[in-house]
């Protein structure tokens, strides 16, 4: 009686021990650097091999996306640039096509504002580059690629075989990659039956579950002087995107030249510092936070509203080159929610 009673408290302090490895409270953090930019993996809960094991996948994942559809290094996407220039067919793979295919959509939406069909426009400025460096390129030569009109309602499909009826289309994903990489990360994790999950992909955030039944708390950049210029709350499936001109970018003769390139006049733009967006719901929430954000960067402070709302987004906050904050009305609602909420909770 007594050697059954020793096992049954033996056994009862390895769950004991097992609850508390698994440590439900402690939110495990993996790092790491693709698509050119810092990536956190956050888990809630569960044991901390666990957290490795499928931070370790959606990593593995993002190295795969950022190979695939790397916009100057030997890829998928650069074999199907090249085949383009040269009047030819291409043969993708089913990903590819439907990537494509919902970039298309977003482009059709904004008017082509977002446009990643012009490649061209953007390695003439120097952003197809890891390490940028100030550039001036000649009015002819931008003018040449404007008048191309390269666009991606320029492709055509039979099947998984591309082809494009312009050879000016090259496309780049930079501004679209990132949003499917974060519908691509939390398909694994909830896959992986996480209870609440965080990834960060550049400052793309998508959110899975709740940690201990609260929102996951995500800081928004401040464009200029760094750190949070505000804090949002994110609930199940939703996404954060920002699109600034803080990362990638170059100075010359004292003006700021970012990466997002104007379509309609092939200059990157210079009005807008950044643009934060909320998308939720669906399996494409992530994707909906990136290409989605383009437009309204584009447009700047004064049609962004009227962009917004063509774009069918109700949660946008535009920060202006002066330093000016503009949001919709649902966007400062979340915004004077996060602030109630974090003084309630000092």
């Amino acid at each position: 009686m007594r050697t059954f009673q020793r096992m049954l408290v033996l056994a009862l302090l390895c769950l004991l021990g097992l609850a508390a490895c698994q440590r439900p409270g402690v939110v495990h953090r993996t790092r790491g650097h693709v698509f050119g930019t810092a990536v956190e993996v956050s888990i809630y809960g569960g044991s901390p091999e666990r957290a490795a094991a499928l931070s370790g996948a959606v990593l593995n994942e993002f190295d795969r996306l950022h190979h695939k559809y790397h916009a100057w290094q030997p890829s998928m996407l650069t074999a199907l640039n090249d085949a383009i220039a040269r009047g030819e067919p291409f043969t993708a793979d089913a990903e590819m096509v439907s990537l494509l295919q919902s970039a298309t959509v977003v482009a059709d939406r904004s008017g082509n504002l977002f446009n990643p069909a012009i490649g061209r426009l953007i390695r003439l400025w120097g952003f197809q580059s890891s390490d940028i460096a100030p550039q001036a390129p000649a009015a002819a030569d931008v003018r040449r690629w404007l008048d191309a009109r390269p666009r991606l309602s320029d492709l055509r499909y039979d099947g998984n075989t591309i082809s494009s009826t312009n050879k000016a289309v090259m496309i780049d994903l930079g501004g679209y990659a990132k949003g499917y990489a974060l519908d691509r990360a939390a398909l694994i994790l909830r896959q992986g039956g996480v209870e609440a999950a965080l990834v960060n992909v550049g400052g793309n955030v998508i959110a899975i579950g709740q940690p201990g039944g609260r929102a996951w708390r995500v800081g928004i950049q401040d464009p200029r002087a760094g750190g949070a210029l505000a804090q949002v709350d994110l609930r199940d499936n939703e996404a954060m995107g920002t699109s600034g001109d803080y990362q990638r970018y170059f100075l010359k003769d004292g003006k700021r030249h970012p990466h997002i390139i104007d379509p309609r006049s092939g200059y990157p733009i210079d009005l807008v510092a950044s643009v934060t967006i909320i998308t939720a719901g669906g399996s494409d929430a992530g994707l909906r936070s990136d290409g989605n954000s383009k437009p309204m960067f584009i447009t700047g402070p004064a049609g962004w509203e009227a962009m917004a709302a063509q774009m069918g987004l109700a949660e946008v906050m535009l920060i202006d080159a002066q330093g000016k904050v503009h949001t919709t009305a649902a966007m400062g609602a979340r915004l004077a929610a996060a602030r109630q909420g974090g003084a309630a909770s000092k």
